[in-house]
């Protein structure tokens, strides 16, 4: 049986770790609504962007001269995998979970006998996916220590994939990550980047639309915006990112609060039944004493 000195040690540890949970749940919260006003913010504007690449790729899509990055290349041999998580932990499921995901699609696409490129950004996904994935990884992006994401922070990560793609060092590009849905909800996300998808143009093709004219003509533009595009896609799915990293550590750390309190009254109680046996012995022992004597 435990000591009380033992257990009043460990109430008093469980004590300070509950402080700290409390403490970094109250930290998440407040960083989650600057994420979330930032993800806000943005998503509009690349649903704009999106809008503006179906109608110019409605008039190229299938010509010679369409840019490779729109069509791709013609072959699904090499696959580039572009997994974005978070650089700290403590934050539940949420690194593991693209980790999972970008490894299964990984062992599928090898499995097929496909080429497989991992691009991690993020350190936690650096560490998960060097445990089995090393040979694949060909490139890492970190953002540690930054208070808040900037456009100019995903153009590194943008240039590196279109210089990659120039190359001819990959064919598709998939991008991993966790959309941000509420507090409690982050969904795992696989996105194609390469080649470009416009899952609009069918549906404004369907129906009425309207009829534009470009100038320069849609290749200039193409040769433009799609560049921009895969960065927009990037900071997007970054924003999405940090907003469900905040959200997931937040819930970890209201359920490791909870939990601290719960163990805390568990040892309450067995410190108070040990200290009362305690003093029941010593009473016996008294008056088993003052009987004998």
């Amino acid at each position: 049986m435990a000591t009380l000195k033992s257990l009043r040690m460990r109430i008093n540890s469980v004590k300070s770790t509950q402080k700290i949970t409390s403490a970094m749940k109250m930290v998440a919260a407040s960083k989650l609504r600057r994420a979330q006003t930032q993800v806000e913010a943005a998503r509009p504007y690349a649903m704009r962007m999106q809008r503006m690449l179906a109608a110019l790729a409605a008039n190229v899509a299938g010509s010679p001269t369409a840019p490779a990055m729109l069509v791709g290349t013609g072959r699904e041999q090499t696959h580039l995998l572009v997994a974005i998580t978070a650089d700290r932990g403590l934050a539940g499921a949420f690194n593991s979970s693209v980790g999972r995901a970008t490894r299964a699609l990984a062992l599928r696409l090898a499995a097929e006998g496909k080429t497989v490129k991992i691009i991690a950004v993020g350190r936690k996904g650096r560490e998960y996916l060097r445990r089995d994935l090393a040979h694949a990884m060909v490139g890492d992006f970190s953002f540690a220590g930054k208070r808040t994401l900037e456009f100019a922070d995903a153009a590194p990560v943008a240039e590196r994939i279109a210089e990659m793609f120039q190359r001819g060092e990959f064919d598709v590009c998939t991008l991993i990550y966790n959309r941000f849905v509420s507090v409690i909800s982050q969904v795992t996300t696989q996105t194609r980047l390469i080649p470009t998808p416009l899952p609009e143009a069918e549906a404004e093709a369907a129906g009425p639309h309207a009829v534009y004219e470009f100038e320069p003509d849609e290749e200039t533009l193409l040769a433009r915006l799609l560049p921009q595009n895969l960065a927009v896609q990037i900071y997007g799915a970054l924003l999405e990112s940090a907003a469900g990293e905040h959200g997931a550590r937040m819930t970890a750390m209201d359920n490791a609060t909870r939990n601290a309190g719960d163990m805390i009254n568990r040892l309450s109680l067995i410190y108070n039944r040990t200290r009362q046996a305690n003093i029941t012995k010593e009473l016996i022992e008294i008056i088993s004493g003052a009987e004998a004597v």
